[in-house]
């Protein structure tokens, strides 16, 4: 089956056969007025939570008690006019990675074949597997200086394997490649007709060259706010793609996955977005100088668009020993687990990289 039998025209805040629990927020929007009384649903809304609240403020307590809106209205509002985009072109959900997971649920059915590059984000090989797809990888390219998804070698598969969905990270993680959007609208123009692009684009707000969030045909662009924004642990992120395709993901969504402390958080950092911009612009200073400081012990620095830098080792076992040297010394980095890209060291750009001392033992192997 294809998702656009399941297409109907509806609006995406219409919780209709959707959601057998609307929740208090999409009633109130549906009546035009307050609810205030709730007597409808089990929450532990009268749950006095006087240690949560000691502990994690009052707030925080309140907010916990109830779902979130399960549709994100106030959110995609937000969002919508940060992006210049339509709120009926946006899905909030918690995270990446289960916006991944729902793209696949919504898209492909078990033995569907599914394409992506050798050794990029681990998650989508994780879900699809576990979807019961057909995984077909194809290689980076790689040359001095650069690892790079391999946009040729993707649509060819596509057509090969005939394929319903490719998966791609621009800017790729581990990599830090940021394909130009050029790149990009030709991946899409030549895919198959019955084939979508999962455009993963978490590290979207350091690149240099931010391109518009409009919605494109055939394509689900995944944000979220565990990089720029700094809500990692609080697991919420967001889809932009048409609201047709959209649709057909609120088919198999699960309704409250996003908590109302997640909502609430994000609509706070969007409003206080100058700090996010600082935040960011500090971090691409920090990665220059972590690339510089690389460059100068020796490594193979790839260039990143990203919230961290990633070397080329001279082979598998030079990065695996100078992964145990630093773990040895308390010190975590990534080190890909696909081997294709098992020489690959990720180290993200936060200040505690820029400790001298802290990346000795990396420095040691680079100079040894």
């Amino acid at each position: 089956m294809t998702w656009s039998v399941f297409v109907r025209a509806s609006h995406l805040d219409r919780e209709g056969p959707h959601n057998p629990f609307p929740g208090r927020q999409a009633l109130e929007r549906r009546m035009g007025h307050s609810l205030p009384i709730q007597l409808g649903s089990n929450e532990g809304l009268d749950m006095p939570h006087q240690a949560l609240g000691e502990a994690l403020g009052t707030q925080v307590a309140e907010l916990a008690r109830a779902y979130g809106d399960a549709q994100a209205f106030e959110l995609r509002q937000q969002l919508a006019e940060q992006l210049s985009t339509s709120p009926e072109a946006l899905l909030v959900d918690a995270g990446a990675d289960s916006l991944i997971a729902l793209t696949l649920r919504a898209l492909c059915d078990t033995g569907t074949t599914v394409i992506t590059s050798a050794g990029t984000y681990p998650t989508f090989r994780y879900f699809a597997e576990g979807h019961g797809c057909r995984l077909v990888e194809v290689a980076y390219r790689q040359a001095p200086g650069q690892l790079a998804p391999d946009v040729e070698a993707l649509v060819q598969a596509a057509w090969l394997h005939h394929s319903r969905l490719v998966y791609l990270a621009n800017p790729d993680n581990p990599s830090g490649h940021c394909l130009a959007s050029a790149d990009i609208a030709y991946l899409v123009d030549n895919l198959p007709p019955t084939c979508h692009l999962l455009l993963d684009e978490a590290y979207h707000e350091f690149r240099a060259d931010q391109e518009d969030s409009a919605p494109m045909d055939r394509v689900v662009r995944l944000r979220t706010f565990s990089k720029a924004h700094g809500l990692a642990g609080l697991r919420i992120g967001y889809a932009i793609a048409s609201p047709a395709l959209l649709e057909v993901m609120l088919k198999v969504r699960i309704h409250y996955a996003v908590s109302s402390v997640a909502q609430a958080a994000a609509m706070v950092v969007l409003t206080h977005i100058d700090e996010v911009e600082h935040h960011v612009q500090a971090v691409i200073k920090r990665r220059e100088q972590l690339a510089t400081q690389l460059q100068v012990w020796g490594a193979d620095v790839l260039p990143s668009a990203t919230n961290f830098v990633a070397i080329r080792m001279p082979n598998a076992g030079a990065a695996e020993s100078a992964q145990q040297a630093l773990l040895a010394d308390g010190v975590i980095v990534h080190r890909p687990p696909h081997p294709a890209l098992a020489d690959i060291l990720r180290i993200s750009a936060v200040e505690e990289a820029l400790v001298p001392g802290h990346l000795a033992a990396l420095q040691n192997v680079l100079e040894g």
